[in-house]
This record gives C-alpha cells, sequence and structure tokens, in this order.
C-alpha cells in the first residue's frame, strides 16, 4: 500500500496546491472552469452507441441509509411524508398528488459537494469568508447553484479492483497516486484538463452485499492524501466514487486530517466531488468494451444557498 505524505507535507498542501485567485479574486466555480466549451464538444464526440448508465443510488425512504453513514437520525425523516389530494378531493374527478420531500444534504445518497461544503482556518474556496457561508438563509458566497449550467465532460472511470484483480477493495484500502497511474496505463487511457475522474473501488458493491459499515468505525477505502498533488497536475475539473473520496481512516494522528481529499481539494484546489455513486454497472459496462472513457453529464438542482445537491449523473457510450 503506498506511503502516506507527512502531516506537515498534508498541511502545506493548502498553499502549494491552491487555486485561490487562479480564475479571479470573485470566482465561485473553482476547477469548473475547466470545462470549457471546447472540452464539451470533444466530450460530445464520445458518444457512439448512445447507451446511457445512471450513476446514482436510489433514493428509498424505507432505506435511507443502506450505507451506515450514521446520519441515519437526520434521514429518518427524509421521505414523502404524507403524499395527499391536493386539487379534486371530490368535487372533480381528477386528483393532483403532492407530497414532501426532506433528503439529508451529505448522507448516503448520491450527491454533489459545492464548495461551501468545507472551510479552513475561517476560510473557503477562492479566500471567502467562513461568516459569509453559514450566515442565516445559506451560502452567500458559494453554493451549488453556481454549478447551474450543468457539469458536462469526459469521463473517465478508474478501475482500482481490476487493477488488482479483486473483486472490491478492503475496507480502509488507501488508494495511491501511483495505482492511479497504473490503471490508467493498464486501461489504455489518458487523463486531460477538465475531465472528470471517477474512482471505483466496490465500496458500496460489498456494502450492500455484506452488510452495513460501523458508522462508529466508518472505515472506507478511497484516495489518500499523497493524490491531491495528481489531481492538481492533471487539473482534474470533477472527482467522483462510490464512496466518500477519502480513505476512512485517513491515516494521521490528527483531526485536522480526519478528510484530506475532501478538506485541501474543495478548499484550496476548488474541486468539486460526488460522494457515494453506483458504479457496479459502469466498471462493468467499461471491463465489456475495453473503454473506459465516456460523456459524462450531471445537472445539479439550481438551490441558492445550499453545500449540496442529490443528483443523478450519466454515463453516455
Amino acid at each position: 500500500m503506498p506511503a502516506l505524505p507527512s502531516v506537515e507535507e498534508t498541511l502545506g498542501y493548502f498553499d502549494s496546491l491552491s487555486n485561490w485567485g487562479r480564475w479571479g479574486s470573485d470566482d465561485r466555480l473553482g476547477t469548473l472552469n475547466l470545462i470549457t466549451p471546447e472540452k464539451r464538444v470533444a466530450a460530445a464526440r464520445l458518444v457512439m452507441s448512445g447507451e446511457s448508465i445512471s450513476l446514482s443510488r436510489n433514493i428509498n425512504p424505507e432505506d435511507p441509509d443502506p450505507l451506515g453513514t450514521g446520519l441515519a437520525v437526520v434521514q429518518r425523516f427524509m421521505g414523502l411524508g404524507e403524499v395527499e389530494q391536493h386539487m379534486g378531493k371530490g368535487a372533480a374527478r381528477f386528483d393532483g398528488i403532492t407530497e414532501q420531500v426532506h433528503i439529508a444534504a451529505h448522507g448516503a445518497n448520491t450527491h454533489l459537494d459545492g464548495l461551501a461544503h468545507y472551510a479552513w482556518d475561517g476560510k473557503t474556496y477562492n479566500g471567502f469568508d467562513l461568516s459569509e457561508i453559514t450566515s442565516l438563509g445559506g451560502s452567500k458566497k458559494l453554493s451549488v447553484h453556481d454549478a447551474h449550467a450543468g457539469i458536462v465532460s469526459r469521463g473517465v472511470l478508474v478501475d482500482i479492483p481490476a487493477l488488482l484483480g479483486v473483486e472490491w477493495l478492503d475496507f480502509s484500502y488507501a488508494i495511491g497516486p501511483e495505482e492511479i497511474d497504473a490503471a490508467l496505463e493498464r486501461q489504455g487511457v489518458v487523463l486531460r484538463p477538465g475531465d472528470v475522474l471517477l474512482v471505483h473501488t466496490g465500496y458500496v458493491a460489498r456494502t450492500l452485499a455484506e452488510g452495513r459499515n460501523d458508522p462508529r468505525r466508518p472505515n472506507q477505502p478511497g484516495l489518500h492524501a499523497g493524490c491531491l498533488p495528481f489531481l492538481k497536475e492533471h487539473d482534474i475539473a470533477v472527482l467522483g466514487s462510490d464512496a466518500i473520496q477519502d480513505v476512512q481512516p485517513s491515516g494521521f494522528p490528527t483531526l485536522d486530517l480526519l478528510r484530506p481529499i475532501h478538506a485541501v481539494g474543495l478548499v484550496a484546489l476548488g474541486l468539486w466531488l460526488i460522494d457515494n455513486m453506483e458504479l457496479t454497472e459502469l466498471a462493468n459496462r467499461c471491463r465489456e468494451t475495453n473503454r473506459y472513457e465516456f460523456f459524462f453529464a450531471m445537472l445539479p438542482w439550481r438551490m441558492m444557498g445550499v453545500t449540496s445537491s442529490a443528483t443523478n449523473p450519466i454515463a453516455l457510450f
């Protein structure tokens, strides 16, 4: 398993990998700036068969926390509420049916992390003050609605279980940049600026097959902190995984580095993250066709002042 960088080196990433000011002092898009119109056009050329694969998990009110995220207390209130008639009610032959839906913003569902999700030393991405993010009424500076144009780019899957010849990674397996490079070489894919990088670990499939993880010991495979320079060097626009990006536990003795991919990625790089994706079908299709690049599209909710959006990204072949 690749060695972790030191605490000091990882803390230094907040400065050495920073994108603050790269796209202007008031920038709210971060790495989404890397997805240019030309990048979208190039991605569209990848569509050949028209086959579409969903990369999202179902949101089920009857099983709101299937991954054992520990947010079940919040998500238990997620659901349809009382489904009721609101129009006809016997006065006409038709009825209109409505409900209220409540979703834990960062629970087990597939969701996009906006740049307001994490702060470091009182600052969020691009130096915005934390007080502007946690203000009454929601984030005033950074929010998922900033991605209102959608996230449309070239998607690349990195299949780590296939590289290692296993069905899924062990809980707490730490993926290093060397393994990402090895997987890309095995798959015959070269990363390009503005790509959406999806990391398949098998975590969701294993959890659903073997049972929920213990929320008191949230062990998950994922990237270790040494991958952060790799993400910056390759100008990745969006990072997604079938876990939460960060290996858990992180391997660091300090709580400050509980989730360095989240902390450094969101705050310093302005890197948007997609947690808890469903990548099993995509991984199987990529293996069958030996094709690991595809047209990627995701349309986050245009909600202002929020740090997250439930979402249903797709891979189009």
